[in-house]
Parts: structure tokens; C-alpha cells; sequence
């Protein structure tokens, strides 16, 4: 997958099919988008293009830390799974907020992108002032070349699916709804990092792994889980927080305990699956009682997933 990220002049070289987004969380109705795209792209005989923006338009106007539901590294990976040949990363600046519709249209989607269909949300806006819509992209067609396409949102139980209503639920812990709106797993990608062996001298050696600043992170605590690493699957328990009965340190960790499990993992990317919250962080008293906790948590996430 070719990627041109934080850049304005470029040229793709091949006639593409384009989707366009922001992508914060990538979820059902993204799919829906790429899924589309893709399909005409395969017919055509075109390269799938995604564009997107390498700073959500709402982080740069707020001027806040943006918090991500799927961070950029695991877009990118998500993106490359799916068959795009050509991700956009543009720069989300002033210049760019000032871009006229026409303008945009003339640059970037026929210019820089070099599109011959165009897959969008029936709610899609660009431009200034999101002053550009599907009937301006519409009737600039025929003068640019391209094929609009416009594909309706994706809902469940009569609401429309967004990345807002996503992170609600990720806040909430509410894992289950979470999968269910995204379409595949919350995950925390990450390469696993030598810790303390606090967890195999109790007797429940854990993979750790610390996640990136942009990701958002459901409330902390003890969760049912998968991590899956060189295509294995393996089922797990995992702690996200900072640990309050060992550490005094606010860093954040993904700390997982593996089933059936006892290979050294150091230095491997894998990914950790959530899929239901059990119970909040705690600080226990003495490790009799973190032993005997884990140990009902263990049992719980056994006939979690029935196995």
C-alpha cells in the first residue's frame, strides 16, 4: 500500500476509486464505504484509494489531544487487509479549511487523486464552512470525469452507527455493543515489552504492552479477551490500567495473561481483543487476595467463552 501522508502535491499515477472519511474508528458503515469502493475498483480494473485526513478536522478547530478509536498505526494496517492500493493522509490545516468545494473537487479529487468513481456517505461534506455536499460533488461529475456513488449509513436498532456513538459505548465498557457497531473486535496493537515478572511469580505470567497516546481506552479493569500473534488465537484475561497494588506509576498498561500459554513473546506485535468487561481496577490489601481474584476472573472468562 502506497501511502502519502501530510503532503498536498502529489500525483497518483493510476485511475482510482476513492472513499472518503475520517475514519477516527473504522467501523461498519466505513466498511461499507471501502467494501464499495473496492468492489467497483475490481470491476473496473482502477486502484482503491482511501483519503483521510492526518489530523481529525475537529482536533485542529478544538485545539485538543484527540483521543482515537482506531489509532493510525492500526488504520493503516486495517486499510492494507482490505485491498487499498493508495492511502491519503492530507494535512488538515488552515489553507485547507479555506478550500473552496469547487476547488477541492478540482485539486485533490481529480487532481491528486486522479478518480474516475467517487464512494461517499449520503452525509458527506468538504470544503469551507463543509459548505460541499454529494450534489455539489454530483454536478461537478461529468466536467472532472469521475462517477459519484453514494452509499446510505449503516444502522442497528434503528440508529445510524457513528464514530460518536462507538465512543460512548467504549467509555462505558460496554464491550459487546462496541464489537457489534465496529464490526470485528476493539483491539490494542502493540509490541510486547519486558516487564517486572510480577505476574509469572504469582503464577499467571502476563504479555504487556503500553498503547499509544492517541488510542481511546475503554474504563479500566479486567477484561475477557483474545490476543491473537502470528495468526494464532489464543484466549486471555486482560488488565488495563496501572496496575495499583505493584506500581505508583501512571504509565498505562495493557497487561495480558494468556491461556494455556507459557512461550516468550518479547519483541512480538500481537493484538488484544476485547470482549467483555468483568471488573473495574483494584488495589488489593495483600496478594493472597490479587491471587484469588485473578483466579475468579480466570474462571469467569473460561466460561465467558466456554472453553
Amino acid at each position: 500500500m502506497n501511502i502519502f501522508n501530510g503532503v498536498t502535491q502529489f500525483a497518483i499515477p493510476d485511475k482510482t476509486v476513492v472513499t472518503f472519511g475520517k475514519f477516527d474508528g473504522i467501523h461498519m458503515g466505513h466498511m461499507a464505504l471501502i467494501n464499495t469502493a473496492g468492489r467497483i475498483a475490481r470491476e473496473q480494473g482502477y486502484k482503491l484509494a482511501v483519503f483521510t485526513f492526518d489530523v481529525p478536522p475537529n482536533v485542529h478547530f478544538e485545539k485538543f489531544e484527540g483521543t482515537q478509536i482506531t489509532t493510525t498505526y492500526e488504520k493503516r494496517k486495517m486499510f492494507a487487509d482490505a485491498g487499498v492500493d493508495y492511502l491519503v493522509e492530507y494535512p488538515f490545516n488552515e489553507e485547507t479549511a479555506a478550500m473552496e468545494p469547487l476547488e477541492f473537487i478540482k485539486k485533490v479529487v481529480a487532481g491528486n487523486l486522479n478518480a474516475a468513481h467517487v464512494v461517499v456517505g449520503a452525509d458527506w461534506h468538504f470544503g469551507r464552512d463543509r459548505s460541499g455536499n454529494c450534489d455539489v460533488l454530483m454536478a461537478a461529475q461529468k466536467l472532472y470525469n469521475y462517477e459519484v456513488h453514494i452509499v446510505d449509513k449503516e444502522k442497528f436498532e434503528q440508529r445510524d452507527i457513528s464514530s460518536t456513538w462507538i465512543r460512548e459505548e467504549i467509555q462505558l465498557g460496554n464491550m459487546e455493543n462496541v464489537n457489534i457497531l465496529l464490526g470485528y473486535p476493539y483491539m490494542i496493537m502493540g509490541t510486547v515489552e519486558e516487564g517486572r515478572h510480577l505476574g509469572k511469580d504469582l503464577g499467571f505470567a502476563t504479555v504487556n504492552i503500553y498503547p499509544s497516546p492517541e488510542k481511546l481506552l475503554p474504563p479500566y479493569g479486567v477484561y475477557a479477551s483474545k490476543v491473537i500473534s502470528d495468526g494464532k488465537e489464543y484466549y486471555s484475561i486482560t488488565n488495563i490500567g496501572i496496575r495499583p497494588t505493584f506500581d505508583d506509576s501512571d504509565r498505562v498498561s495493557v497487561e495480558t495473561h494468556l491461556f494455556d500459554h507459557d512461550e516468550d513473546m518479547y519483541g512480538k506485535e500481537i493484538r488484544v481483543e476485547l470482549f467483555h468487561f468483568e471488573r473495574p481496577e483494584t488495589k488489593f490489601d495483600t496478594l493472597d487476595k490479587l491471587i484469588s481474584q485473578v483466579e475468579a476472573d480466570i474462571e469467569f472468562t473460561r466460561m465467558f467463552f466456554l472453553i
